[in-house]
C-alpha cells in the first residue's frame, strides 16, 4: 500500500472541511426503507476517523440511476437516518451537492460534524466527468477522501476530477480493498485457486483471459462451464438443455490452449445435476457427462464435482472467488456453492487459506451459505472487482497514486 496516498498523509485536519466520496448505493424497498447497510456499516470507519481527527466531514454519493435529474425516489434523504445511526452522531442533510446551498451548510458546520450532500447522479456533469463541475463540487474543501472502491472503475467527476482538485487520499475502505485484491491477486501465496462462475463465456471473457495466465487452478462453473465441455466432446450439452454458447466455441478452445501454456490447471464439472425445468425444488438427478439427458435443463453441478474442487482447494494458499457454481437461487440448486463455500470457510478459519470474494451474485450465495463474515476478505464491488480481475487499471484507484 506504499504507492498509495493514505488518510495519514493529508496532515492536520483539525478544523478542515473533508470531502469524502463514499458508496452509499443501497437497496431500498418501495417505502424508501433501507433493506441492506453493508455499504454504509463499511465506510463508517472512514467517517469516524476524519471525525476524531477534527475534520468537518462531507459526504457525498450516487445513489440509483436518476439520468441527471432530481427525483424523490434516487433522493439520499432516504439514507441519511441510516447513516445517522450508523455514526451513532447527527447527520445534516443538504439538498444539492454544489451551489449555495452546500456553501451555507458548510460554513455552519463545527469540527467533528457531518453533512451529507445530494445524489450526486442528479447532475450529468458527474457521469461525464466534468472538470469544471467537480471544482464546483470540492469548492468548500480542504481535502478529499475516496472510499468508494465500488465506483472506482468510472472516471466520474467525482472520482478523479475531484481527486486532482485537492490534497487526497484513501479512505479505509477504499485501502482496505485494495490490500485484500492485491493479496489476492497481483502478490499471492500460491498456489493460487480462482473460482469463476455465471452463466456466460462472452459476459467474462476479459476475466477469464487474464487469470489463465496468473493463477494455478481455474474452476469454470456455472452455465458458461457448458461451453467448454462443448469443446471437449462431450456431446449431451445442447441449446434446449444447457447455456452451452455454440458461437464461443472457438474461443473457449483458445483460452484452454492459453491455459495449457502458462501450466494453468483448469478445472470443470466431472457431474452436472440435472432438473425438468428452471424452478426452485424441480424434479432433478445427477447425471455423469456421458448421461446428460437432452431435455429439460443443467443447473448445478454434482458431489463429483464438488469433491474435486475441494481436493484442489486443499492444495492451494489462496483462493479468489467470482460468481456461483450453479442456479444457487433455486433451491436445492444452491448445494455445490455451499458446499464449496462452507470448506473455503473452514479452512480459511483453520488458517490454511486466503479467500477473497467479490461480485453481487457471489456475495449474495456466501451469505447464503451463511459463511459471509469468514472468508478472508469480501468485496464490497460488483464492476469495479471484475474488471480489477480482468487485469484493468481502475481509474479511481490510479488516481490515489503518490
Amino acid at each position: 500500500m506504499q504507492e498509495y496516498k493514505t488518510i495519514e498523509d493529508l496532515g492536520n485536519l483539525n478544523g478542515k472541511v473533508v470531502m469524502l466520496r463514499a458508496d452509499l448505493n443501497v437497496p431500498m424497498d418501495e417505502n424508501f426503507h433501507v433493506t441492506n447497510t453493508a455499504r454504509i456499516d463499511r465506510t463508517v470507519p472512514t467517517i469516524k476517523l476524519l471525525m476524531q481527527k477534527g475534520a468537518k466531514v462531507v459526504v457525498i454519493s450516487h445513489f440509483g440511476r436518476p439520468e441527471g435529474k432530481g427525483d424523490m425516489k434516487n433522493s439520499l434523504s432516504h439514507v441519511a437516518p441510516e447513516l445517522e445511526k450508523a455514526l451513532g452522531s447527527k447527520v445534516v442533510f443538504v439538498e444539492d451537492c454544489i451551489g449555495d446551498a452546500v456553501k451555507n451548510a458548510v460554513a455552519a458546520m463545527k469540527n467533528n460534524e457531518v453533512l451529507l450532500l445530494e445524489n450526486l447522479r442528479f447532475y450529468d456533469e458527474e457521469k461525464k466527468g466534468n472538470e469544471a463541475w467537480a471544482k464546483e463540487l470540492v469548492k468548500y474543501a480542504d481535502a478529499y477522501v475516496s472510499d468508494a472502491f465500488s465506483t472506482a472503475h468510472r472516471a466520474h467527476a467525482s472520482m478523479v476530477a475531484a481527486a486532482k482538485e485537492l490534497p487526497s487520499a484513501m479512505g479505509l475502505l477504499m485501502a482496505e480493498e485494495v490490500n485484500a485484491l492485491s493479496t489476492g491477486l497481483n502478490n499471492p501465496n500460491r498456489p493460487l485457486m480462482a473460482i469463476v462462475g455465471g452463466s456466460k463465456v462472452s459476459t467474462k471473457l476479459d476475466l477469464l483471459n487474464n487469470l489463465v495466465k496468473k493463477v494455478d487452478k481455474l474452476v469454470i462453473s456455472g452455465g458458461m462451464a457448458h461451453t467448454f465441455l462443448k469443446v471437449l466432446g462431450v456431446n449431451g450439452i445442447n441449446e434446449q438443455n444447457s447455456l452451452v454458447q455454440t458461437d464461443m466455441l472457438d474461443t473457449a478452445k483458445e483460452i484452454l490452449t492459453t491455459a495449457k501454456a502458462n501450466n494453468c490447471e483448469i478445472v470443470l464439472p466431472q457431474d452436472l445435476v440435472w432438473a425438468k425445468e428452471f424452478a426452485a425444488h424441480a424434479e432433478h438427478k445427477t447425471v455423469d457427462l456421458d448421461n446428460i439427458p437432452a431435455d429439460g435443463t443443467l443447473l448445478d453441478v454434482g458431489e463429483k464435482t464438488v469433491a474435486d474442487i475441494k481436493a484442489k482447494m486443499a492444495e492451494c494458499k489462496t483462493v479468489v472467488w467470482n460468481g456461483p457454481l450453479g442456479a444457487f437461487e433455486l433451491k436445492p440448486f444452491d448445494e455445490a456453492t455451499n458446499q464449496v463455500a462452507q470448506y473455503a470457510a473452514q479452512l480459511t478459519q483453520e488458517g490454511k487459506l486466503t479467500t477473497v470474494a467479490g461480485g453481487g451474485d457471489t456475495v449474495s450465495a456466501l451469505a447464503s451459505a451463511g459463511v459471509a463474515d469468514k472468508f478472508t476478505y469480501i468485496s464490497t464491488a460488483g464492476g469495479a472487482f471484475l474488471e480489477w480481475m480482468e487485469g484493468k487499471e481502475l481509474p479511481g484507484v490510479v488516481v490515489m497514486k503518490k
